[in-house]
């Protein structure tokens, strides 16, 4: 594939992200894309990351991959990744949008899909090992899906007793104490990822140029996080469920995903819409009575539109016209196509 990379949207300790888009346009990728690339000598979490999308699967919450490849850039050679682009960056960067926290609804929200992602990488045997707000993205439809495999592997142990996966700050009692990097450890980094969302810092209070040891030490030893204050009575009993000591008793996705604290979420994925409310229309106008549901609150996800997100919202009780059918066929021709432009200078690859 021939493509174009266009401006540079983040950098990590071994690979940048940038924009990218295909110099010909096909069916098997988007118009724009986010490519993480590293030189090729320290690509190993690139190709892991490449590796474990290819095994899982696709699914509506987890970032999908478009393929890879390598180029010769000034002399050096790279590797890139090509995944979905997520123009509303990730959780932590909607958090600073949001004044430095997110109100409770959208917590529930995010958490919900973050769960059925989780849920979904754990029922194909791998872990994710590095639950983390940077590590969700956010499109612009409002939909969060779960990024950044480079640290995730297979269920069971991996015969390295001394490896250290994941952020310290989202470590459980069981990575820091036995090293066991389980299922289990990506609910507690989740429950870490749901606190953080409500007041905007670590469940760990630390200084800058605060001791590792100590911190580690906190985690393996008897305290607990702080559940924040502010949370609903619903929201202090979830973080309870995913912050226990014993991981044999922490609950799973699967358990979370019948709490009341996600299902009491009013946003309904489309996802999900067949499943939970109907089956499926025998006709364009054989839908429930929906009333005002904007493409917001139903995050529509086509994934066989190549990656085309459709934004819509539909009046269903709009009394401007007795032909219902009529009303709703001109708001369906009077979509507006995305933006998928993105500003800075494009250099091409190759």
């Amino acid at each position: 594939m021939e493509w174009i990379r266009g401006k540079q949207l983040g950098r990590g300790s071994f690979a940048t992200v940038s924009s990218a888009k295909p110099k010909n346009q096909s069916a098997k990728t988007p118009p724009l894309m986010a490519v993480k690339s590293s030189e090729a000598s320290f690509s190993a979490l690139l190709k892991n990351e490449k590796q474990v999308l290819q095994q899982i699967g696709s699914c509506p919450q987890i970032v999908r991959c478009f393929g890879d490849d390598q180029t010769f850039e000034n002399g050096t050679a790279f590797y890139n990744l090509f995944l979905e682009y997520a123009s509303g960056g990730c959780l932590a960067d909607q958090i600073k949008k949001n004044g430095g926290r997110l109100p409770e609804q959208d917590v529930r929200r995010y958490a919900r899909a973050v769960l059925k992602g989780l849920g979904f990488v754990h029922a194909k045997g791998f872990v994710h090992c590095d639950v983390k707000l940077a590590n969700v993205l956010v499109f612009e439809n409002g939909a969060a899906k779960i990024a950044d495999f480079g640290l995730a592997k297979k269920a069971g142990p991996t015969g390295n007793r001394d490896e250290i996966r994941g952020t310290p700050l989202y470590m459980s009692p069981e990575s820091v104490n036995e090293q066991e990097y389980e299922s289990p450890a990506d609910i507690w980094a989740f429950g870490c990822l749901v606190a953080e969302m409500v007041t905007g810092k670590p469940v760990w209070n630390h200084q800058s140029g605060f001791n590792m040891c100590e911190l580690l030490m906190r985690i393996g030893g008897d305290e607990l996080p702080e559940i924040p204050e502010e949370l609903s009575e619903e929201g202090k009993d979830f973080l309870g469920k995913c912050f226990v000591k014993d991981q044999r008793k922490r609950w799973t996705a699967e358990m979370l995903l019948e709490h009341p604290f996600v299902i009491a979420d009013d946003t309904v994925p489309l996802e999900d819409v067949e499943d939970e409310l109907f089956s499926s229309p025998r006709g364009p106008f054989d839908f429930p009575d929906w009333v005002s549901m904007t493409g917001s609150e139903i995050s529509p996800e086509f994934s066989d539109l190549e990656g085309k997100e459709l934004n819509w919202s539909f009046d269903w009780s709009s009394e401007k016209s007795s032909n219902p059918a009529a009303c709703l066929l001109r708001q369906l021709v009077t979509v507006e196509t995305p933006d998928w432009s993105v500003s800075g200078s494009w250099v091409t690859v190759r």
